[in-house]
């Protein structure tokens, strides 16, 4: 049986169409990984700017709360 023959969005290479192939149907495998290689890099964080980043979302929730339910008079 054999697989449709696609053209990469990217590189303009023709790829077959392999059932569970990683990644998008209109990108060829060489472009799906160099995407999945960037998409897995996580910045770790430290205490410091994870307290500082919980302290800007409580701001933020704490300003839309008070702008949704204030009482206009």
């Amino acid at each position: 049986m054999s697989f449709p023959i696609r053209v990469c969005a990217v590189c303009s290479e023709e790829f077959e169409l392999k059932p569970d192939k990683p990644g998008f149907a209109n990108r060829c495998p060489a472009c799906s990984e160099s995407e999945n290689d960037d998409s897995t890099k996580k910045k770790t964080m430290d205490a410091d700017e994870r307290k500082s980043l919980t302290e800007a979302n409580e701001a933020r929730r704490r300003a839309m709360r008070d702008l949704l339910y204030r009482k206009d008079s």
